[in-house]
């Protein structure tokens, strides 16, 4: 897709920088010539210090035509962070649009790594006219992007351009263009549900992309009225962001908007009936990806359907089980599948699946069976052969022999009129095993409104459900893809003064 440059043009709204393609394919010959001139070849590594801007797309695409393969990281990581990602991955090259730090330089310089400006080159176009229209192997390395281990051992999922053009290729099969015509991104660009779906999916099938810096708090207060003035069709979220913006920022008006899709986190029925409420399209689907299948494998797009908790729906040109063993040592084909309803262990079978963790087979291994992946997640599949989610498998609570899910407690308290954010965890318990704690932001913290949401969720949960330890947070930490983890909240509070539960919610009061 990309070599023939039937890409879309892109726009920065903020800035107003918009490029057209014959300025894409201009800005391409141009770095193609200066990073071949730097000593960049086919096999290199290279890492991105910077994304969510024009350029950044564009050097894409050069290091890909010279065969090297991209490592996009969060740019908000400290360089102590950043060193440890460059020690795993080793890159020949590394690739900046401004001044950065001092430290980081020298961090990388004494790793051997090659810092270059993404700027244009000096050098005369004609030059750069030979490198254009290279074709990369499709088994060759195009990119690594880390999930974890940013101060340990990191865990780099490896894509090939086969598995990545495998995901681009299914979803137009199962999605169509049309919806996605003038797509906009406020997710970041170096995780797989922003770059490889929400940005590389659509404009590399010759769509417009709209890109913005990801998760500011100002621009999701302006979401409406960003939607109205650039005419976005289409745009992809996360659940984090809904609940700033249906808060704050006005509903678009214009009524361009077709399409929205949900994912990286659980959707609630609730969460999702609001969104549909406020973009004003019952057209609100809940995305299921991973980033070792190239994120999106599934989702909602299904006739007729309506918003429930931990609603997945049909696959996107992939296979799934529901299993009842994790375990990697026999077949899945060969492991007794769960019964409609029954929930279980998913299982994807995908040609987008990632090639391994970087230099981690033993990972690799605890995950990939014949080609199919284990996802970690628990769900379950209907008698429609509509897939649910109940939760991640390290999530589960194990109180007394009961298994509990705390994405179900997370969607009873979200409904709660006063709440902002919550988060439920397991925490150990000398009688249980473990028990239920609950961390939650409300808009107001009155002992009127904590007997409220009490009683609504005695009314709403079953008694082993019922958090134990609660926490009264300011704000719920998240990842920077807009993530829980529920054992970092769960360290958090750990040192924190729950709220005395028997004096404030006694029956007896």
């Amino acid at each position: 897709m990309f070599v023939d440059m039937h890409v879309g043009a892109l726009t920065e709204p903020l800035t107003g920088r918009r490029w057209e393609p014959p300025e894409i394919q201009r800005q391409l010959l141009r770095r193609l010539a200066l990073y071949r001139h730097q000593g960049m070849r086919a096999g290199d590594r290279v890492l991105f210090l910077y994304g969510n801007r024009l350029e950044f797309f564009v050097d894409l695409l050069a290091v890909w035509s010279l065969g090297g393969c991209a490592i996009p990281i969060d740019i908000r990581l400290t360089p102590f962070e950043i060193e440890t990602l460059a020690r795993a991955a080793r890159p020949q090259f590394a690739l900046a649009v401004e001044a950065i730090d001092e430290a980081l330089v020298s961090r990388l310089a004494a790793l051997g790594v090659k810092l270059l400006e993404a700027t244009e080159s000096a050098l005369p176009a004609e030059e750069a006219s030979s490198l254009s229209g290279r074709h990369p192997s499709l088994d060759r390395d195009a990119l690594i992007l880390f999930t974890s281990g940013t101060t340990g051992q990191p865990k780099g999922v490896v894509h090939t351009h086969r598995s990545l053009r495998a995901r681009w290729v299914t979803l137009r099969q199962h999605l169509g263009l049309k919806a996605y015509r003038r797509t906009l991104c406020l997710l970041p660009t170096h995780f797989g549900h922003g770059l490889i779906c929400n940005c590389l999916y659509p404009w590399l099938w010759g769509q417009e992309l709209f890109i913005l810096p990801p998760f500011r708090a100002d621009l999701v207060m302006q979401l409406g009225a960003l939607l109205d003035e650039f005419e976005i069709t289409f745009m992809s979220s996360v659940p984090a962001l809904w609940r700033l913006a249906l808060k704050t920022a006005r509903p678009p008006r214009a009524g361009t908007l077709e399409r929205v899709f949900c994912g990286s986190a659980p959707l609630s029925a609730h969460l999702w009936e609001r969104i549909q409420e406020w973009t004003g399209t019952r057209n609100v689907f809940n995305a299921y990806g991973i980033t070792e299948t190239g994120s999106w494998v599934a989702g909602t797009t299904m006739p007729e359907f309506a918003p429930a908790d931990g609603l997945i729906g049909e696959p996107w040109g992939a296979l799934v089980k529901i299993l009842k063993s994790r375990s990697t040592d026999e077949p899945p084909w060969a492991v007794p599948g769960c019964a409609p309803n029954e929930p279980g262990y998913v299982w994807l079978n995908t040609p987008a699946l990632m090639r391994g963790y970087w230099e981690r087979d033993d990972l690799t291994r605890q995950v990939v069976s014949q080609g199919w992946f284990m996802t970690g997640d628990i769900g379950l599949i209907d008698d429609r052969g509509w897939l649910y989610l109940r939760g991640r498998e390290r999530e589960e609570i194990n109180k007394g022999g009961m298994k509990i899910y705390p994405g179900d407690i997370d969607a009873v308290v979200e409904r709660f009129t006063a709440t902002i954010d919550v988060c439920c965890f397991g925490y150990d318990d000398p009688l249980y095993g473990q028990n239920v704690g609950l961390a939650v932001v409300l808009s107001d913290s009155r002992r009127e409104t904590l007997r409220r949401l009490y009683y609504w969720l005695k009314q709403h949960l079953a008694d082993h459900q019922m958090p134990v330890r609660w926490y009264l947070l300011e704000a719920i930490p998240r990842t920077s893809r807009g993530k829980i983890n529920r054992a970092q909240v769960a360290d958090m509070c750990a040192r924190l003064k729950p709220v005395d539960v028997h004096h404030l919610f006694s029956e007896k009061q």
